[in-house]
């Protein structure tokens, strides 16, 4: 499942709640990302 963040009010959507609407339903902001996890790489020796 992915996690939007508003821009405007930094707070957590849920994917259902962006797909329903595209402003934030917090504070009514029009800009939502998607956060992004990073990952790390192992090297195997």
């Amino acid at each position: 499942m992915a996690e939007y963040k508003c821009f405007n009010c930094n707070r957590t959507l849920k994917e259902e709640q962006v797909r329903k609407r595209i402003r934030c339903i917090y504070c009514g902001g029009k800009i939502i990302f998607k956060t992004r996890v990073v990952g790390t790489k192992v090297k195997a020796i």
